[in-house]
């Protein structure tokens, strides 16, 4: 893990996406974080330890999901699958399939594995399965606080985490999409989906995939805003936990009570055509029955 010291920073982003907005000053106590994304490794020292069963290698219960169609409520994941041609991208089901038996053991499905796959992220991993995962570390997930100051690592006021070019000098910073998104990946960066952590550079408090890669779990609950400014310094929030769990509901479907987390950080999948959030303000909402092939986590564990 790494030491980051704490601190007040301007959290959110008041020039991208409205849900970044307003940018406001917040404070967070010093805390030590995983350098990588958890990997394929530890996470099967973790599974082997404790027989933990993910929650894509269980069928959903009916009664979670009203109206479903029967032949859907199998054990799966959600994985990205790029079309042969360009598709309009307001329709996400162009690329992404609800795939029965992919998990974070066989990361695109049924005859898959991740062997050589070690020193990548794990995917496929619902919050719970973070969750678990960190209490038998004896760590935590962090806050979308901790997470954001963390990845900007020291820095403040520019565009992305190293800077104010995306790839500066023509070098890749993260593992990002090069190409028109979904259906045309130029892999410039050589990897086609996840890459090893530490792949990339680290930023300066010595932390590796913060941006890119995958997306990661923090532990605070989606809210469609960020509150405003304090009115006086005196009053900037210290080491805030996010909205509450009610508001984290999606309001396009009423009758799936399922609570939503933040996601940080953007993955392999962030484009200039399409996703631009690879960025440490950038965040994104995850209902916490949900894997996908593209979100993983970290750790923390706070106190100096």
């Amino acid at each position: 893990m790494a030491f980051v010291p704490g601190g007040t920073f301007r959290m959110g982003s008041d020039h991208h996406y409205v849900e970044e907005a307003p940018s406001h000053r917040v404070t967070v106590d010093p805390f030590w974080i995983d350098e990588t994304p958890v990997s394929n490794r530890q996470f099967r020292a973790f599974v082997e330890a404790t027989g933990h069963v993910t929650l894509a290698e269980v069928a959903p219960d009916p009664k979670d999901y009203p109206g479903a169609l029967p032949h859907m409520l199998r054990a799966g994941s959600l994985m990205f699958e790029p079309p042969s041609h360009p598709v309009d991208t307001r329709d996400w089901s162009q690329w992404w399939t609800f795939k029965f038996g992919a998990t974070w053991r066989k990361p695109y499905g049924s005859g898959s594995s991740i062997k050589g796959l070690d020193d990548h992220p794990v995917v496929h991993v619902a919050y719970r399965d973070a969750e678990a995962y960190a209490a038998w570390a004896g760590k935590e997930l962090p806050t979308e606080a901790e997470w954001e100051f963390a990845a900007w690592g020291g820095r403040e006021s520019c565009e992305f985490a190293w800077g104010d070019e995306l790839t500066p000098g023509g070098r890749h910073m993260a593992n990002t999409w090069q190409g028109n998104f979904p259906n045309e990946n130029l892999k410039e960066d050589g990897w086609a989906r996840t890459s090893p952590v530490r792949s990339y550079p680290a930023n300066d408090y010595g932390l590796f995939d913060m941006i890119g890669n995958v997306w990661e779990w923090t532990a605070d609950f989606w809210s469609t805003r960020h509150p405003g400014d304090a009115p006086k310094a005196c009053c900037v929030p210290q080491n805030p936990r996010g909205g509450p769990e009610a508001d984290s509901f999606d309001p396009r479907q009423p009758t799936i009570r399922i609570p939503r987390k933040v996601l940080k950080g953007g993955s392999h999948l962030c484009a200039p055509s399409y996703c631009r959030r690879y960025r440490p303000a950038a965040r994104h909402a995850e209902p916490i029955d949900t894997s996908t092939s593209h979100v993983g986590f970290r750790c923390v564990v706070r106190g100096a």
